[in-house]
């Protein structure tokens, strides 16, 4: 049994610097993995998120985060104001919409 382990720990013979490249290759692999089906599609997802905080405008029913469901009566460059009630309106951040359901 000991004369089994000890065949396997034998160092290889040959060439040295392929297991570098072929552990480089695989890295690489990986990244590209990653990449693909990771860090893209995040990124699709921000700037189409991005694009839709940037097209609210007056008139908008929305969504916030916290689930309140209102019509958009006013805009400025970073809160828009949202009526979720008769005389009752509430100035949130843009980033806090979580969807734009359509206009009123």
């Amino acid at each position: 049994m000991i004369d089994f382990i000890a065949l396997f720990m034998q160092p290889q013979q040959g060439d040295g610097g392929s297991g570098i490249t072929s552990t480089l290759i695989m890295f690489g692999l990986i990244f590209l993995i990653f990449y693909f089906m990771i860090i893209r599609p995040q990124q699709k997802r921000q700037k189409e998120r991005q694009k839709m905080l940037d097209a609210i405008k007056k008139g908008d029913k929305v969504i916030t985060a916290g689930g309140v469901h209102g019509t958009v009566v006013g805009v400025e460059d970073k809160t828009i104001l949202v009526q979720i009630a008769d005389n009752v309106k509430v100035k949130v951040e843009r980033g806090s919409v979580a969807s734009v359901v359509g206009e009123s």
